[in-house]
């Protein structure tokens, strides 16, 4: 067996799994009390994770929305906020000459019914190109799709 097979086998070997038992969410030691599970995805290559804001359960007017309301409101959300960014949002200097359109934290606007859909504990977030933001928002109430 050469060198390179050698080497490919062993890293196989520390790949495959240990006859563990399977765990459906991934154990992230560093973060305070041990064996706390993030179910929330990490975003790869050029997305955002975003989170959405909650919908209002009744209108100004006090009249309550029903849930196929709230429902429909949510998936044609304009706003959101940046969790996080995979390694590669906006490093593209060809396609971002003045730097990134926004920073983890901030409040940003997007195309409506734009990116990949998650609902984790029912509360739902989003998966989204790094050009799909259209602009940042200092305050997000009252910003909704036209």
């Amino acid at each position: 067996m050469t060198e390179l097979a050698t080497e490919a086998s062993e890293k196989e070997q520390e790949v495959a799994p240990q006859d563990a038992e399977y765990e459906p969410f991934y154990r992230d030691e560093s973060k305070e009390g041990v064996g706390f599970a993030s179910q929330l995805p990490e975003p790869k290559g050029y997305k955002l994770l975003i989170a959405l804001p909650e919908i209002e359960e009744a209108t100004e007017g006090g009249i309550i929305k029903s849930v196929e309301s709230q429902h429909e409101e949510s998936i044609a959300t304009v706003v959101g906020w940046v969790m996080s960014m995979g390694p590669d949002a906006y490093v593209n200097y060809g396609r971002f000459p003045n730097g990134p359109y926004c920073q983890v934290g901030d409040w940003v606007v997007f195309r409506a019914f734009s990116g990949t859909r998650l609902k984790i504990h029912g509360k739902e977030f989003r998966l989204i190109n790094d050009d799909t933001v259209e602009a940042v928002v200092e305050d997000p109430r009252g910003v909704e799709r036209a």
